[in-house]
């Protein structure tokens, strides 16, 4: 008997039908705007006194208040990837009140207000949900403005302004609204160097008053505008697949 032998073809290769999806890494230019409350702590006051004769004394304040401020800040950053960012800020805090007790001056009162440009890094600790934790550092200056020293006696000595140098430790998380706006919680602590805050009376015997910087913890409350934020994934079909022709013997 004849039989045509029954030819078995190989199935064909199917290529991996399931779509292609590119996920590209975050990056892109962002502004931010921040406000605060900030602890501050003063870290003393020296000054130089006359003394019998021509010598000349350094005495320090015995005691030290340095008010609590608000802050208001904002700046331009770019996100590298998705774990890294960096950006450029410029903070001012406002008017914080200072009293202080030294020998031959008794109370004294003052305030301070300060300008701070930093450049700041930030390491992102991974995305859960809509938070995403972070830890930063940033170096920089602080513009420290002193106003008039008031002594019990009635005597002012004029306030001196002048620039430091300024360091911050960051801690918080930033949390999504949508794709182009991110809300951010925060601390800092900050130091601000020492720099002359009043110089010399009018009497001649109080002269070239040093503060030995201020130290700072911060709670601030803000938010992140990302450029190109809502960019959607780029989507690529899945390859056509080639007929097999019907062979048969």
């Amino acid at each position: 008997a004849f039989a045509a032998d029954v030819y078995q073809a190989e199935p064909p290769a199917f290529p991996d039908q399931a779509p292609e999806v590119q996920v590209q890494e975050a990056s892109g230019w962002y502004l931010r705007g921040d406000v605060g409350y900030s602890f501050n702590k003063s870290r003393g006051v020296s000054f130089d006194r006359a003394a019998a004769g021509p010598s000349i004394e350094e005495l320090s304040f015995t005691t030290t208040n340095l008010k609590d401020s608000v802050l208001f800040g904002g700046g331009v950053g770019y996100q590298i990837n998705n774990y890294l960012r960096t950006d450029l800020t410029l903070d001012y805090m406002a008017k914080s009140k200072f009293s202080g007790v030294a020998p031959q001056l008794n109370g004294a009162n003052s305030s301070m207000r300060a300008f701070a440009v930093m450049a700041n890094a930030y390491v992102d600790l991974g995305t859960y949900g809509r938070i995403t934790p972070y830890i930063g550092a940033g170096i920089g200056g602080a513009h420290v403005k002193w106003s008039k020293l008031t002594t019990c006696g009635n005597c002012e000595i004029e306030g001196e302004d002048n620039w430091r140098f300024a360091y911050g430790l960051m801690a918080g998380a930033s949390i999504d609204v949508t794709c182009n706006l991110k809300a951010d919680v925060g601390y800092r602590f900050r130091q601000i160097g020492s720099g002359s805050m009043f110089g010399t009376s009018d009497s001649g015997q109080t002269s070239g008053g040093r503060d030995k910087g201020v130290t700072s913890h911060e709670v601030r409350v803000g938010g992140r505008y990302v450029f190109n934020g809502c960019d959607t994934a780029q989507y690529i079909p899945p390859a056509d697949i080639p007929l097999q022709p019907a062979v048969y013997k």
